[in-house]
């Protein structure tokens, strides 16, 4: 730019302010007028990098797109640079995230029956119609613990959870006992609960408290992630977004601590593309289809065939 031309000049060979401006066909007004723009800018970006850096506190994963989302929900929309420009400050300072290779844990042999799944092909229109349930490992010091979560497919809230260091039953029982003291309802007569076939989700204990408030049973069949996507979405979405961008916890308290305000961040905050790009607490209030914001492969593939023949 031309006002640090200018700067160059008056350093390295002495003149001054007004005859260097002079010299690009400007006076020495503008070149003032464009130094103050320039620290607005500046000033504008460094508030704009620490509002992002604030949310990267809460989640260490979360990606750019969302975080734009959020920072120009939070401000006027004319306060907030473009998509491309937002991302090329968070390039330029360093915020944009690396891929990490993921972890994966499952097992499901045991002596108790297993249930079929209901779930094909089924239309959600409010919350607690469909409970979706699953386990994730945590690493602490190179010592296993683990996250039984129970989460809303509605509204993608997590309405349960119990953070152990173990995968004994009983941590997930306690899950889905919070779930159903959130709801606010003993009877959930119509709400199908689904899951993995793992020893957890079949044992007699967790059968009995599903019965219990007229829960219906659902589990997957063919041992495929995508037969209990959101719960395994969810699962990737806490793994690449605070686990593996924390690498390791140095205590329980402290990845207990994290994983509290991290559920807390995702319910409350944190936009989804399945949703509309709203926050799941917000949605599980409304009730109706939820325009998700991503397209499948098919579709995409779909859309560019119409496209080209829109060309021809």
């Amino acid at each position: 730019m031309w006002g640090q031309a200018v700067e160059k000049l008056c350093e390295r060979h002495g003149l001054s302010i007004e005859a260097a401006c002079e010299l690009f066909g400007h006076c020495r007004q503008a070149y003032y007028q464009q130094r103050e723009r320039n620290r607005n800018h500046l000033l504008h970006e460094h508030a704009i990098v620490e509002m992002a850096r604030s949310i990267r506190e809460e989640d260490a994963g979360i990606g750019r797109y969302k975080i734009w989302r959020m920072i120009q929900d939070a401000y006027m929309p004319d306060w907030m640079p473009g998509r491309d420009a937002f991302f090329k400050i968070m390039d330029r300072y360093g915020l944009t995230l690396k891929r990490p290779r993921p972890r994966r844990t499952t097992n499901s042999n045991h002596r108790f029956r297993k249930y079929k799944n209901l779930i094909k092909d089924i239309e959600l229109t409010c919350s607690n119609q469909l409970w979706v349930s699953d386990i994730t490992y945590i690493d602490i010091n190179n010592d296993s613990h683990y996250l039984h979560l129970v989460t809303d497919a509605y509204s993608h809230k997590i309405v349960g959870w119990c953070f152990a260091n173990s995968l004994s039953a009983r941590h997930t029982l306690v899950a889905l006992k919070m779930a159903i003291t959130q709801s606010g309802l003993d009877d959930l007569y119509g709400l199908i609960h689904h899951s993995d076939r793992g020893i957890q989700y079949c044992c007699n204990a967790y059968i009995e408290e599903l019965d219990a408030h007229h829960i219906s049973i659902s589990m997957t069949e063919d041992y495929k992630p995508t037969d209990n996507a959101i719960a395994e979405r969810i699962n990737g979405i806490i793994k690449q977004e605070l686990i593996y961008r924390r690498k390791h916890f140095t205590s329980f308290d402290e990845a207990k601590d994290a994983i509290e305000r991290f559920i807390t961040f995702y319910n409350d905050s944190r936009p989804h593309m399945s949703i509309g790009y709203q926050t799941p607490s917000v949605v599980h209030q409304q009730s109706g289809p939820q325009a998700r914001q991503w397209k499948t492969y098919y579709e995409k593939c779909q859309q560019k065939k119409d496209n080209e023949c829109q060309q021809i």
